[in-house]
Parts: structure tokens; sequence; C-alpha cells
């Protein structure tokens, strides 16, 4: 038995999110049908990310165990021959069988693309949110600063999450224009449930004016997600990358 990790890229317009749910195509329902179909055995990926619906990535990364014979490295273009053209294994490799890619150090990083013109165009409709009211990047990026390093993101969780601590590290933030798109690339320790977009829509809302960029360390002290800006719309959000061991 030996333990073969992907990192998959999948446009997730299409899928009910990375985990298999009873009544909707998702990420790993695929994986878990191509790998058993390919590997004669019967597969079931261990995922990094829980992608919400609409979620698209780069980098997504799962491991499974397998008795196979094929080589690990070939197993990703046996594999991109069996999923749909909107999910492709970026490439597959052996590791230790005790490594599991959500209980070990790692750094994600997500992107969060807005369209910031008076107009849509059609070509970004499927990863890029449109917003047509004026944004401050600068302002955004002041208000952005003051989330890196470690806090209580409470106030940045959906209110129905349920988990052990609400405490997480954002290494980096960054809010950059280039022309009409607006990309807000966030690195950090771990994500709460819709965290990444929470901070999405609440920067928004400080780019427009509603909000004052000092503004953001009220919403932090006051743990209470309604003190926060809205959920941003999933297709704007892209898992760039995990790295590990860091």
């Amino acid at each position: 038995m030996k333990r073969i990790m992907l990192v998959v890229a999948y446009e997730g317009t299409n899928y009910c999110g990375w985990q298999v749910q009873p009544n909707g195509i998702t990420i790993e329902g695929e994986l878990n049908r191509a790998l058993s179909e390919l590997l004669g055995e019967r597969i079931v990926v261990i995922g990094a990310s829980r992608t919400d619906s609409g979620v698209h990535s780069c980098g997504n990364v799962a491991v499974f165990d397998t008795d196979t014979r094929i080589p690990a490295e070939k197993i990703s273009f046996a594999l991109n021959q069996r999923l749909p053209e909107d999910i492709v294994v970026q490439s597959s490799k052996e590791v230790l069988a005790d490594f599991h890619p959500r209980h070990c150090n790692s750094r994600k990083t997500y992107e969060y693309r807005i369209l910031n013109r008076s107009v849509p165009l059609p070509m970004c409709r499927r990863d890029t949110y449109f917003y047509h009211r004026a944004l401050d990047v600068e302002k955004m990026q002041r208000a952005a600063d003051c989330l890196v390093g470690e806090h209580d993101f409470k106030s940045f969780c959906a209110a129905a999450a349920v988990v052990e601590t609400t405490v997480r590290t954002i290494y980096s933030l960054d809010v950059r224009r280039m022309e009409d798109i607006i990309t807000i690339r966030v690195t950090g320790s771990g994500f709460l449930y819709n965290m990444v977009r929470i901070i999405a829509g609440t920067l928004i809302q400080i780019g427009e004016g509603r909000k004052e960029p000092e503004s953001i360390k009220e919403i932090l002290a006051a743990c209470d997600r309604g003190a926060a800006g809205p959920t941003a719309p999933a297709h704007g959000l892209t898992m760039i990358g995990i790295e590990f061991g860091m």
C-alpha cells in the first residue's frame, strides 16, 4: 500500500464544491470515480481544502492510498483521460504513508478577483466578480494591513460554522489593481468557513467608502459576524496553492 498526492486544478462553476454530497456533482466525487475506474480499487481521496460551490483552484491537494503498480508520477496523465475537462490533475507523486494534507503545517494562498468597471466583460464572468462602483485600492490595502498577523477572526467566519478556535494567522494580504482587475491575494496558516469571501466583501465596502480602513480593528475586536461586510460571491475566489512543511 502506498500513498499518492495529487495537485488538482479545477473550474468550480459546474460543481457543488469539493466535498462529496448525496445530491450534487463534486470535485471529490469525480476524483473518486475516475481513480476507482483507473486503478480497479475503491478509492476515496482526502482533500486539503473543502472549497465551496463555485470556487476554483489552481492547486488544491488530495491524497489517497492504493495497491497499484502504476508509477506514481504516471497516474496524473492516465487520470486526466477520465476526468471532465474542467478538472485537471497537475501532478502526482508518492508521499510518506502518514502524510495528511489537513494535519500538517502549511501555508494556503487564495486570490479574490474583482472586475471594477462600468460594464461587465463576458470572458470574466466565471472567475471574476463584477462590481461597477469605483473602488479605492489604497484604502483597501490600508484595511488589509490590519488583518495581517494572528487574530481572532470570528467576525470573518460564517455564523453557522463549528470550529474549536477562530484564531488564525495571515502572513500576507495584498490588494493590487491591473487595469480593471483588482486582485486580493491572501496567504495564511488556514482559513475559517467563508473567511476569505467575507474579507473580500468587507474590503469592497471600504474601497467604496461605506466603511473606513480603520474600522477593521473594531470589526476584529467585535468577534461578531454582523460587524463585518457581506460574503462576496463564490465565483470570484480561486485557491492558488498550498505549501507544506513551513
